[in-house]
């Protein structure tokens, strides 16, 4: 029995960052750098043209001297009234109340609480005291898709209940001058801040992805291939000389997976250009497989967990063939693979 997917509805950060911008503040506060033409290049060539953090990008939290503190704080605060937002938008979009959730699966990395989003959220929007919770708070970029994934398997469980999924990271809170690497420097061009929210149910709530079957992979050595690190500066995000190659390292367990079943679509985590273009080539697809995919990197930058979701609302918007069928694709650190596979129903 399928999964269904509602419209996705996402809310991005409010402050509108250029690449050009990035790199005059790149400039600006590492103007000595021997490596500053380095940097320089690797950020104008990370595909992304603009993106949205929550906060202007010359806050203390963002390219200020704020410590791991104020910006874990600033990122919680900003991640949850996001997922607010999104959720009441995806709910609305389906003609749904929050009395009308039974389950809730949240994903977040950006910004430490106990309680985590899941729980503010059932406070927020006033969803029902029973509302079971899973929330996913170390997924990262993966998070989108593993969330649909457990939804998924909440519904297969009580396939009379709602499941409301919701993603939100804060990924500026990783712009930090104090990490001088050419990592570092992708990661500011790369990352950016938003929510997204959708709705699973074991029937349609309109048109969208059925997920029929899904895949979890860990690979195995690949502990540090991407990775967090918090230091008393805040919150960095890590990487090898591997990562680029990591998700091509799990194509054979994907394709071993899918097991001759037809892809004709795909909603692929836009982590980079080589991300979406190597996962694209693996299932056999053309560019105008991806458009989704590289149009969210270019216009609104790598969101985490966020940007599966808000691919699947960018294909709403030119929706492949009713009956055709198709996977979700993500990445997050460890090495992780998390997809889904089904058909669109219109």
């Amino acid at each position: 029995m399928p999964a269904y997917v509602s419209p996705p509805r996402s809310v991005l950060g409010t402050h509108k960052v250029t690449t050009e911008e990035i790199a005059d503040d790149i400039r600006a506060h590492h103007r000595e750098h021997p490596r500053l033409g380095a940097f320089l290049r690797v950020v104008n060539n990370c595909g992304v043209r603009t993106r949205y953090f929550s906060r202007p990008l010359d806050s203390p939290t963002v390219s200020g001297e704020a410590d791991v503190h104020a910006r874990t704080r600033a990122a919680f605060d900003d991640a949850v009234d996001m997922a607010e937002r999104a959720a009441i938008a995806a709910l609305e979009a389906v003609d749904l109340t929050p009395g009308d959730i039974d389950a809730i699966v949240t994903t977040h990395a950006t910004g430490y609480a106990v309680p985590n989003l899941d729980v503010h959220l059932i406070h927020r929007l006033g969803l029902r005291p029973t509302t079971r919770r899973i929330p996913l708070t170390t997924m990262a970029c993966a998070g989108g898709a593993h969330a649909l994934l457990r939804a998924a398997d909440l519904v297969a469980l009580r396939p009379h209940e709602k499941v409301l999924v919701v993603a939100a990271e804060v990924l500026s809170s990783a712009y930090n001058h104090t990490a001088a690497t050419i990592e570092a420097m992708i990661y500011k061009a790369l990352f950016a801040d938003a929510a997204a929210a959708t709705v699973v149910s074991a029937a349609p709530l309109g048109p969208g992805l059925a997920i029929e079957d899904t895949l979890e992979y860990t690979l195995p050595e690949s502990f540090d291939r991407y990775r967090g690190r918090l230091d008393v500066h805040g919150m960095h995000f890590d990487s090898t000389k591997l990562a680029p190659k990591a998700p091509t390292a799990t194509f054979p367990a994907l394709i071993g997976w899918l097991d001759g079943r037809p892809v004709d679509f795909a909603a692929i985590h836009p982590g980079s250009p080589r991300m979406v273009s190597d996962t694209a080539d693996a299932l056999e697809l053309g560019k105008e497989h991806t458009r989704h995919s590289m149009d969210t990197l270019a216009d609104e930058g790598n969101i985490g967990g966020v940007s599966v979701l808000r691919v699947l609302e960018r294909t709403h918007m030119a929706p492949p063939a009713t009956g055709s069928h198709g996977v979700v694709v993500a990445y997050g650190p460890g090495f992780t693979t998390a997809a889904l596979h089904g058909h669109w129903h219109g």
